[in-house]
C-alpha cells in the first residue's frame, strides 16, 4: 500500500453521502483536541493532509480519503470539547450513529490522550465500535508528553477505563515523534488486505 498515494474523496455531512464501494474502511475516531488529524498526517507522511485545527472541531463531517486506490481512512467527526452548539453536537451524533450502522468497517482506529483518563465520550465510542463488532486498535497519542514512569500506568488505565478486550491493543503513540506508526501501520495493512 503506496502511503503517498493519497487523495481527499468526499466530505459526507448526511448519510446519503456515505461511500459504499466494497473498498475497506478504516475510521478514525477520537476527542476534538486528540491531535486526530496529526495521527492521520503522521501515517501519510503528510504536514496538513488531514487539517490541523487551531481550534478544536475542525473535522464536522465525514472525510474519506484514498488510499493507493485499495482502501479509505475515513475521519469522523471528533466529540467533546470542541465549543458548538447542541444542535450541531446532537447532528454530528446522529450522523455517527448512522455511519456505524451502515458501515462495515475493516478497522477502527479510537484515538485517546495518553496523559488523562478516557472521558464518557471516548468510553462511549470504544462501545459504538465494540457494539459494530469490527476489529479496533486504541491509539494512546501525545506520548512525548508523558513521564517515562507513567506510560505503563497510564496505558493501563485507559484499558481498563475503556474496558476493553484482550485482543484490543493499546499502541503507545506520539504524532510529534512518530512513536508507535508501524505498529499501528500494521494493523492498518493487515485490515486492508482482509487479514487477520
Amino acid at each position: 500500500m503506496n502511503l503517498q498515494n493519497v487523495e481527499f474523496v468526499r466530505s459526507a455531512a448526511v448519510e446519503t453521502g456515505f461511500i459504499q464501494d466494497g473498498l475497506p474502511q478504516i475510521a478514525f475516531a477520537g476527542k476534538s483536541n486528540v491531535g486526530k488529524s496529526s495521527v492521520i498526517n503522521c501515517l501519510l507522511q503528510r504536514k496538513n493532509f488531514a487539517r490541523v485545527g487551531e481550534s478544536p472541531g475542525k473535522t464536522i463531517h465525514v472525510n474519506y480519503f484514498r488510499v493507493d486506490g485499495k482502501v479509505y481512512f475515513v475521519d469522523l467527526p471528533g466529540y467533546g470539547y470542541a465549543k458548538v452548539s447542541r444542535a450541531e453536537k446532537e447532528r454530528w451524533g446522529k450522523l455517527m450513529e448512522s455511519y456505524f450502522a451502515q458501515t462495515a468497517l475493516a478497522l477502527g482506529v479510537m484515538i485517546v490522550d495518553a496523559r488523562h483518563n478516557p472521558t464518557n465520550n471516548d468510553c462511549t465510542m470504544a462501545r459504538w465500535f465494540l457494539d459494530s463488532g469490527c476489529r479496533f486498535v486504541v491509539v494512546a497519542n501525545k506520548l512525548d508528553k508523558v513521564k517515562k514512569s507513567e506510560v505503563e500506568g497510564n496505558l493501563a488505565q485507559i484499558r481498563q477505563d475503556l474496558q476493553l478486550p484482550e485482543t484490543c491493543p493499546v499502541i503507545p503513540f506520539s504524532a510529534e515523534k512518530r512513536t508507535g506508526r508501524d505498529t499501528l501501520l500494521g494493523w492498518i495493512r493487515q485490515a486492508a488486505q482482509g487479514e487477520g
